[in-house]
């Protein structure tokens, strides 16, 4: 080989250890070993020597969880149609969180009339096939999105339907939804503190919590783990926890970005909430996200390369939260182009074949963070393994049984079949 091909050759060879590494290292060095000491743990089953062992995961500790739209509660919708969305549903998620059922102009949209048919239409078919379900929301401050027959109201009465809009919906749904958005957004706007004060909020989560004691609240807003509004979150928090709020969890929204993420960022953000020793939990994810030119041009499509683009960027996005300690869970907004306000980060076309960006989804949910093992006990009986948290069925000699393997379980798990 002569000087210049030789160069050449070095210097593509170098061009490809650079993209392989940074494939290996797009969510960031050591991942795996996060991974590895946040989401897992040992479990040791005792059995009789020689017996052939299974491990195979049911369902995960963590929330892989999806925004619920109002369709599969409409007459409207073709029933085939919502069949397959159900279906899909549960094959893919096993969280939910309700897109718009639960805001109070939908439930309210005229003083009086309060609609709860179409929230209980979705806690039934929640609960029906064991998913929990989180509120969204109980208030949302943003002077836009609030009736015009609530702002009529003078400050007292104002204060007196905040209380009922509370104490009603908490105790009529009492025990059935896993938690709520108190307030949300509050960060970005906040009609209600500019008409009644600064203790508002902390009269809100008292009066839910007098219609559900159990009752789990948690606040929620956007542009937070972009770093754009993080140290006014921060600071939020800090106020309300001072103030004696009792805030069960922390709701980061994920679609502010655009057609990709900043990986730094994004770990820094989590870092900083998890500060607070509170649960975190991502919202609201989509990618592209809100800054991408998808969000203003829905009928806009992609191209093949991407559409295989934004699958990268949803499992580098999934394994950084995942690999996060105090992350516990991940909720889409919308995963079917028929119903999602950024039809482009879709898992389902509008004819439910499946994207690139769904097939990366499956493919790192059930199999590469899934727990599938198989093996022989050992002379004394004895076999183990690395299981991620979450529900197994374990087999042993065609005889199974499952447990339920939570975080709370410790580092180690005994299992004893024989």
């Amino acid at each position: 080989m002569d000087c210049k091909n030789y160069l050449i050759s070095g210097l593509l060879a170098g061009v490809i250890s650079l993209i392989l590494l940074e494939t290996t290292f797009s969510q960031y060095p050591g991942i795996d070993d996060d991974i590895e000491k946040y989401r897992k743990t040992g479990v040791r089953i005792i059995t009789r020597p020689g017996a052939k062992v299974t491990v195979e995961q049911i369902n995960h500790d963590f929330w892989f969880g999806c925004a619920i739209s109002n369709i599969i509660a409409s007459s409207g919708m073709p029933q085939k149609e919502k069949a397959l969305y159900k279906e899909k549903f549960l094959e893919n998620f096993n969280s939910a969180v309700t897109e718009n059922a639960v805001k109070w102009p939908g439930m309210e949209p005229r003083k009086g009339l309060v609609n709860y048919a179409t929230v209980d239409s979705i806690l039934l078919w929640t609960e029906k096939n064991n998913i929990p379900l989180r509120a969204h929301n109980l208030f949302w401050g943003i002077e836009k999105f609030i009736q015009p027959w609530v702002k009529e109201l003078g400050d007292d009465e104002l204060r007196e339907t905040l209380r009922k809009r509370a104490e009603t919906v908490t105790s009529h749904y009492r025990g059935r939804f896993a938690e709520y958005d108190l307030n949300n957004e509050m960060i970005h706007g906040n009609y209600y503190e500019k008409r009644l004060g600064p203790q508002i909020t902390s009269l809100m989560a008292q009066w839910a919590h007098n219609g559900d004691p159990d009752v789990q609240l948690y606040l929620n807003d956007y542009d937070i783990l972009t770093g754009r509004m993080l140290p006014e979150y921060m600071s939020q928090i800090r106020t309300l926890l001072k103030q004696g709020v009792p805030v069960a969890g922390i709701g980061a929204q994920g679609h502010l970005h655009a057609e990709t993420f900043d990986r730094v960022m994004l770990r820094k953000a989590l870092d900083s909430l998890a500060t607070f020793k509170l649960p975190v939990k991502i919202t609201e994810f989509n990618i592209p996200g809100q800054r991408s030119k998808y969000y203003e041009k829905p009928t806009l499509k992609m191209t093949p390369q991407e559409e295989e683009s934004a699958a990268r960027e949803l499992v580098d996005y999934y394994k950084i939260c995942f690999a996060h300690p105090s992350v516990e869970g991940i909720l889409m907004w919308g995963f079917w182009e028929g119903a999602n306000w950024i039809p482009q980060s879709s898992m389902y076309r509008r004819d439910w074949t499946i994207t690139p960006l769904g097939q990366a989804y499956k493919n790192l949910v059930f199999k590469e963070l899934w727990t599938n093992i198989s093996g022989t006990a050992d002379s004394k009986g004895v076999f183990t393994a690395k299981v991620f948290y979450g529900r197994h069925r374990i087999t042993v000699d065609g005889i199974s049984k499952e447990v339920n393997i939570k975080k709370s379980s410790g580092n180690s798990v005994t299992v004893e079949i024989k």
